[in-house]
């Protein structure tokens, strides 16, 4: 399977990717996802996943949200999924623009990735009240469409529901 990374020419699949193929490609919000954060109001917002690779054992993914509303851009995240070459282990290596940076771990079953934290750091004058754990759902769902929840814990809060969303694939 071949694919094209938006910063480079088209590269051969690793073969340890093949069991996150389905990944693979451009997906956009099909209507505005659901957010709610203890410090802010419940929000919509509208994002959009480029899943991409550049012929390593690695996914690169860049994920853009906006404000359903006003469409002024919001939450960015980047990095690296991993996979642990005969396992069904799944890291995800993550870059907030917030300044958290954190590491994410889990199983793949199927077409559904479960990570939580394994890691997280932040910039010294981050705001707060500051996460301390994360926990992320990714599945392709029997419709074609992908869905998302991701969960936060805030220091001495339990972990509640932040996101939730359903994309829909825009190119491979």
């Amino acid at each position: 399977m071949t694919h094209t990374c938006p910063f480079h020419q088209s590269a051969e699949l690793n073969a340890a990717l093949e069991p996150l193929a389905w990944l693979l490609g451009i997906w956009e919000s099909d209507q505005p996802g659901d957010g709610s954060f203890s410090t802010i109001p419940p929000f919509h917002y509208n994002e959009t996943l480029h899943f991409s690779h550049v012929g390593q054992p690695v996914i690169n993914f860049m994920f853009n949200a906006f404000n359903a509303e006003n469409k002024k851009p919001m939450h960015r995240e980047c990095g690296f999924i991993r996979i642990q070459p005969g396992t069904n282990r799944v890291a995800f290596i993550i870059a907030q623009n917030s300044g958290l940076v954190e590491v994410e771990e889990g199983l793949l079953t199927g077409q559904q990735l479960t990570l939580q934290t394994h890691a997280l750091a932040r910039t010294s004058f981050a705001k707060e009240p500051h996460v301390e754990q994360v926990s992320r759902v990714i599945q392709l769902r029997p419709d074609g469409k992908l869905e998302q929840t991701v969960s936060m814990a805030l220091e001495g809060g339990p972990l509640t529901q932040h996101l939730h969303i359903t994309y829909c694939r825009r190119s491979t």
